[in-house]
């Protein structure tokens, strides 16, 4: 992370006690097991969207926990593999929404490159196994992150999707910032609200209305 102007907001984390057990966790857990997404890219959502450009913020939860497809941006798979179903439900809300024509992948990077923060509040996960590095301490490192983002003097809009995204809500300045929350996008909960909710559309008109660049959706192929 020494690229971006994150490591001095964040760089008191790595001097705290959980910071040093949730490394050496990780380090264990990658001695016996695959964990993805690879080391190099578990901060990529830090690395490709700087604090500064954060506009937007979207809120997952864990990786996903297949070979070859978390790299370290929530919802969103390296190209080439199986668009996940949680994210095909995004392309149709957004199809509806904004017009969006799904393009023929999952890679979201032109969204980090515009300041969408795509931020998982764990950042890693053992292979085949879903939640397995939640309570390890990343809880505590992503909550900072969103405290600085609720920080910014410039508006953001927080798009939290589903109950664990949504009870973040409390660690956000809603006098300051836009929150939009729906059921998440999963195939088991889309139907309740994430569908029909237009967050895209409203994250864009919040952002016109703030007197900043709205976000173009639209993935190319």
């Amino acid at each position: 992370m020494a690229t971006t102007d994150w490591n001095p907001v964040l760089r008191g984390e790595f001097d705290k006690p959980y910071w040093a057990e949730l490394q050496q966790f990780v380090a264990n857990e990658r001695a016996q097991t695959a964990v993805f997404p690879p080391h190099d890219e578990v901060f990529a959502a830090l690395h490709l969207t700087s604090l500064a450009n954060t506009r937007v913020m979207i809120l997952g939860q864990d990786p996903y926990h297949g070979p070859g497809q978390a790299h370290g941006l929530c919802f969103s798979v390296r190209r080439g593999v199986r668009v996940p179903p949680s994210l095909a439900n995004m392309y149709k809300e957004l199809a509806t929404d904004v017009g969006f024509v799904a393009p023929n992948h999952g890679n979201l990077e032109h969204w980090a490159d515009q300041g969408v923060l795509l931020l998982n509040t764990t950042m890693t996960v053992r292979s085949g196994d879903a939640g397995s590095h939640q309570n390890r301490g990343w809880e505590t490192f992503t909550d900072e992150v969103i405290r600085a983002v609720s920080a910014k003097d410039d508006l953001v809009v927080f798009l939290l999707w589903g109950a664990f995204a949504r009870k973040k809500k409390a660690l956000i300045d809603t006098a300051r910032h836009v929150v939009l929350e729906a059921p998440h996008p999963s195939p088991l909960s889309a139907h309740r609200g994430f569908f029909g909710s237009g967050h895209f559309s409203a994250a864009n008109a919040a952002l016109e209305r703030a007197g900043r660049a709205p976000i173009e959706w639209q993935l190319p192929n």
